[in-house]
């Protein structure tokens, strides 16, 4: 059956949503370990793979025959690639590596959600979690190791940010864990794991088009959700490359969200919604607001009142997180009775609402809690 790709990732201006300036991963320049050769297979979109493979004066479609036998077979030895030709097999050797990150820790919660500490190529460790339901198995996967946001409710924000991931990094996560979990697939993706995607839009971006390529994983972009705490100038990205949009939301006026979202200060609730709209009238799906339920501080059912009214002009569903607590962490989680009223207050309104389901908060891989060292730490 031919593979029939979806629209393009291209904006209304031409730039993919993967294009940035003075970018990080230049594959003409070398940049340390991570550019020596061989280089990592999973840094290259088809069209760049093509590229590169013109440049050492090999066709440009094997590209897609690679891509085939690594993302679709799942084979990464060369010598099984039966398509090739010897001399080209031998060619590739010195040009390619297939190194994925180091599982460190792979713990299981008693509710099924696994969560996997990775060790990257400098030593730093990043999760992700995998969240099983009836109908889908979801990848929790993160683009950074820290975050830039500092959200005062978020484990991840409290370690700040140590660098951003590089697109092997990030496709070595979703690979590395299909290999674990194998024969079963992910079958869908968010980005809500350690790290502000947007901030990191070269490395997310390429790794959605890497996944997606129909001669490989050919995942669709509607199984894709990037979450961002509002970094309105890079929102055309999710746009641009049709996936689906969540905003962590978290406050009812500009006042209470500014105080646990120091990134409202910059870009307030106005400009936010306003660029949801755009996204709404762009890609007709809806957007996802996320709410985290914080007691005595986002929980009250006035508070309710006061997001209906801020939301209700938007096609949006509103998805509400009881608060999972952290070391460190300020704020505690609202009783049930209470988390109870908030979501009826809202249902009452007319607001499209979900109660998301607390998963795996006792191996610390729930909503909130992610960070290079939570694997680690000896009370899990």
């Amino acid at each position: 059956m031919a593979r029939t790709p979806e629209k393009p990732s291209i904006w209304t201006d031409g730039k993919r949503p993967w294009d940035v300036e003075n970018s990080q991963e230049s594959l003409s320049q070398n940049q340390g370990a991570m550019l020596e050769k061989p280089i990592s297979f999973y840094r290259f979109t088809q069209d760049q793979l093509a590229q590169y493979l013109q440049g050492l004066g090999k066709e440009k479609f094997r590209a897609q025959q690679l891509y085939r036998w690594v993302y679709d077979q799942g084979i990464t030895d060369f010598e099984q690639m039966s398509n090739l030709s010897k001399d080209f097999r031998a060619g590739l050797k010195d040009q390619f590596n297939f190194e994925l990150p180091e599982v460190v820790t792979h713990l299981k919660s008693e509710d099924k959600t696994e969560k996997i500490l990775f060790k990257l190529y400098d030593g730093n460790t990043v999760e992700a979690v995998i969240i099983p339901s009836k109908e889908r198995l979801t990848l929790c996967i993160s683009s950074e190791v820290g975050c830039n946001m500092a959200c005062t409710f978020c484990y991840t924000g409290k370690q700040k940010l140590k660098r951003r991931l590089f697109t092997d990094e990030i496709v070595g996560q979703f690979v590395k864990t299909e290999q674990l979990i194998a024969p079963q697939k992910i079958t869908n993706i968010v980005f809500m794991g350690m790290g502000e995607p947007l901030d990191n839009p070269e490395a997310v971006f390429k790794t959605v088009e890497i996944l997606h390529n129909p001669f490989g994983r050919n995942f669709s972009r509607k199984k894709v959700t990037i979450s961002t705490s509002g970094l309105v100038p890079e929102m055309w990205r999710i746009m641009a490359s049709h996936t689906l949009l969540a905003v962590s939301l978290n406050g009812y006026n500009d006042q209470s969200r500014s105080e646990i979202m120091p990134i409202n200060k910059k870009y307030p609730l106005a400009t936010l919604l306003h660029e949801c709209q755009k996204y709404i009238q762009w890609s007709k799906e809806k957007v996802t607001f996320e709410y985290v339920l914080l007691k005595g501080v986002t929980d009250q059912v006035e508070h309710a009142r006061q997001l209906y009214h801020l939301t209700k002009t938007i096609s949006c569903k509103i998805n509400i997180i009881p608060f999972n607590e952290h070391p460190g962490s300020d704020y505690q989680r609202p009783s049930l009775e209470q988390i109870e009223r908030f979501q009826n207050e809202l249902i009452k309104l007319g607001a499209h609402v979900l109660l998301r389901k607390t998963m795996g908060r006792d191996i610390y891989a729930a909503c909130g809690q992610l960070t290079s060292a939570a694997a680690l730490n000896k009370n899990l």
